[in-house]
């Protein structure tokens, strides 16, 4: 399992690699611009291409590119959908330039439609991003806690977005350990964590599994309240987290770490945790 986390683009790429090294990254995942905005800034091609080269030398892969929090393809209304799109063919752009071989999208919120919309409403973007954008990234789904509004908290209804996507080779999956907690998997136990996958497995093949990303949750089983909290401090606890770790159909993926960010210190107090797990 390499294991790694996302890293602030703040200052530039150049900074990137730097940071991950100080967190004894083996993988990464980034924006490629800034998260909280519509505008779509020009990549500098020397800047990416000493990125690259710094990535290699220290053989940090695969590269994951996160999209923007904004985007939202699930939405009713016509103009954050239009928006959204754009903002996804811009990212798969950017991901290959970037030399990343995936893209993480969450699936979004159902705002102006029903859940049953929605979910069309987002395989129709991907298909749409997807003929436009002739590139070899794949997009990965991002399982959601369920929270509010949120569409793609169960493997049905990711099965319905991946059964409408028409290049089946460019789709697949990161399960976030805290979302599937939240949204009523119990994978904190053995038994739990298996019949999971199972049902994963049954409905949209394992082999969609590309990532995973660890977070310990600070709400309940089902709470459908998305807040990620320290590995082995949460709900999940540390046997949830070594049974997860060492799971011979999870440990061969590589795996993201997105908890609380106060400081460098505290990343390494999550990845010192994961790394006494693993076995």
């Amino acid at each position: 399992m390499r294991i790694g986390f996302h890293i602030a683009i703040s200052g530039g790429f150049k900074k990137v690699v730097e940071r991950a090294k100080k967190r004894g990254c083996e993988t990464i995942q980034i924006f490629s611009r800034n998260p909280r905005g519509w505008r779509i800034s020009k990549l500098n091609l020397k800047e990416v291409a000493i990125f690259r080269k710094e990535l290699a030398e220290n053989q940090i892969y695969p590269l994951f590119v996160h999209m923007p929090y904004l985007p939202n393809l699930a939405s009713g209304k016509k103009t954050i959908f239009k928006k959204s799109l754009q903002a996804l063919i811009a990212e798969l752009e950017r991901a290959e330039i970037l030399g990343a071989e995936y893209v993480v999208m969450h699936i979004g919120k159902r705002m102006g439609t029903d859940e049953e919309n929605a979910l069309k409403n987002v395989a129709w973007g991907i298909n749409e991003a997807f003929s436009q954008v002739k590139n070899k990234v794949i997009l990965l789904l991002e399982n959601t806690a369920g929270m509010g509004s949120e569409v793609g908290y169960n493997f049905e209804s990711i099965k319905k977005i991946i059964d409408l996507v028409e290049d089946k080779e460019r789709i697949g999956l990161v399960m976030d350990t805290a979302h599937i907690f939240e949204a009523g998997y119990n994978i904190a136990t053995k038994e739990g964590l298996d019949e999971t996958l199972r049902e994963l497995d049954n409905l949209i093949g394992l082999r969609k599994l590309y990532l995973l990303h660890l977070n310990d949750s600070k709400t309940d089983l089902g709470s459908r309240v998305d807040r990620h909290w320290h590995i082995g401090k949460g709900k999940i606890g540390r046997e949830g987290f070594k049974n997860i770790l060492n799971h011979p159909l999870l440990k061969h993926l590589p795996a993201i770490l997105e908890t609380p960010k106060n400081d460098t210190k505290w990343d390494l107090m999550n990845l010192k945790m994961v790394r006494s797990l693993l076995e």
